[in-house]
């Protein structure tokens, strides 16, 4: 682990102005390890030995639907942790982990941290609030969802991949479009109908890399019904 590996740890609620000694405490001799795209890091209901802090790459948590369908509920990435709360959940992951890019992970043993909310009332505030910060963001994504519609989430989505200080920006996609799809709640085959509708604020796609032209245009998608209105009568 190197200081750019702890700057990112020190990111995670968890762990900001935690004292250097208690972190290391907590870390342990837990190396970092990569992990490759595809790989089930555990599965729903599996005993939760440890919780994990992104340090590159994306992971995926989901559940699986009594008919098979997967239920997204985040798409993490670097800086971020997870599985934290399985360790007031009867010990169990409560849905499954998945990495969708190559990743490098930190693993913390859930007891050694424990021991920690038990010896520090500060380690105990900074679990509550972990906790709700994931509860914020299953609540906003729960709005995005409900207030936007398939256009405005997927301009949503865009604009946040876009730096937002830039006239036009080149991104790369993070993970696959089918995965895209169902973090903004769509069908996997409507994804490039609702990609077309963008063409008009200048999105263009090629496989996996996005072009856009006027990004401030894309932001006033996301969050305008008038501009979105406006765009379906420019497309007439």
């Amino acid at each position: 682990m190197d200081a750019e590996d702890l700057k990112k740890i020190r990111k995670v609620s968890l762990f900001k102005d935690m004292a250097d000694q208690q972190l290391y405490e907590i870390i342990g001799n837990e190396p970092v390890r990569m992990h490759e795209k595809g790989k089930i890091l555990f599965q729903q209901g599996d005993e939760a030995d440890y919780f994990y802090v992104i340090l590159s790459g994306w992971v995926k948590i989901f559940r699986l639907l009594p008919w098979g369908e997967e239920a997204v509920l985040h798409i993490l990435t670097t800086g971020e942790s997870f599985a934290e709360a399985a360790m007031f959940d009867d010990h169990h992951y409560p849905a499954t982990a998945e990495i969708v890019s190559d990743a490098r992970l930190l693993a913390i043993n859930c007891g050694r941290f424990e021991n920690q909310l038990i010896e520090n009332p500060k380690a105990a505030m900074r679990m509550l609030a972990s906790t709700t910060k994931h509860l914020k963001t299953l609540v906003f994504e729960v709005e995005q969802l409900k207030g936007r519609n398939s256009v405005q989430r997927l301009a949503f989505f865009l604009y946040n991949l876009c730096p937002h200080d830039e006239v036009s920006a080149a991104i790369q996609l993070p993970y696959e479009k089918t995965l895209i799809a169902a973090r903004i709640g769509i069908q996997p085959e409507s994804l490039s109908r609702v990609l077309a509708k963008l063409r008009g604020v200048g999105v263009n796609s090629v496989k996996d890399r996005i072009v856009v032209s006027d990004v401030a245009a894309l932001k006033r998608i996301a969050n305008d019904e008038d501009a979105l209105s406006n765009l379906k009568k420019q497309q007439l």
